[in-house]
């Protein structure tokens, strides 16, 4: 599952990035913000993440995600090839490969990863270094409007995972700044912004 984009230079360590995590609840629309940077910002490298649920319509394996199975996602967990790995709204798996992270930073790429809030508590624990940014809603109201909007969980899905959503809110203190998506565009380029001249 080797990403195509990963730098092959090595960096000197004056030169290497810094990481940047994106996370946020459900549906506040972090892969939104994500594709918008990698359609209008090729300079930053954005991980892949690989998951056990299946695939949407429209997603495209090696481009949205890694999509493995259960055995293959032990198979990763068991060989350390994982930067961090959670249970997402008590379904499917997620999790970070580690070395393509590691090879975009020592290239020198600004490195955005978005992942969810137990991925990015176990990045922190590892690599404090990181900037850590909370995609937040403008309120609850349009968070909920968003989910129901997209039509892509069942009603007992959508349940899952609004209740998740207000445990993720509550952590918003953890961040080391919060980014407000009231408008995808504006809210990648104020993030992009962010991971050239951090505020922390």
């Amino acid at each position: 599952m080797t990403d195509p984009a990963t730098p092959a230079v090595p960096a000197t360590p004056a030169q290497r990035a810094r990481l940047t995590v994106l996370a946020g609840p459900t549906a506040v629309g972090k892969g939104t913000v994500a594709a918008d940077i990698r359609k209008n910002h090729p300079e930053v490298w954005i991980s892949v993440s690989a998951t056990t649920r299946r695939p949407r319509p429209g997603e495209v394996h090696g481009r949205h995600y890694w999509f493995v199975t259960e055995e293959e996602f032990d198979d990763l967990i068991a060989r350390h090839e994982l930067l961090e790995w959670a249970v997402v709204h008590k379904g499917a798996r997620y999790g970070t490969l580690r070395r393509p992270v590691v090879e975009a930073l020592e290239g020198g790429r600004p490195a955005l990863l978005e992942i969810d809030l137990q991925g990015a508590r176990q990045v922190r624990a590892s690599m404090p270094e990181a900037f850590f940014v909370f995609l937040a809603p403008p309120s609850w109201e349009e968070l909920v409007r968003r989910l129901v909007g997209r039509g892509t969980e069942t009603p007992e899905e959508r349940e899952r995972r609004l209740e998740t959503a207000r445990e993720e809110l509550a952590a918003e203190s953890e961040f080391d700044v919060t980014v407000v998506n009231t408008e995808v565009h504006a809210a990648s380029e104020e993030l992009v912004a962010l991971m050239t001249n951090p505020r922390s």
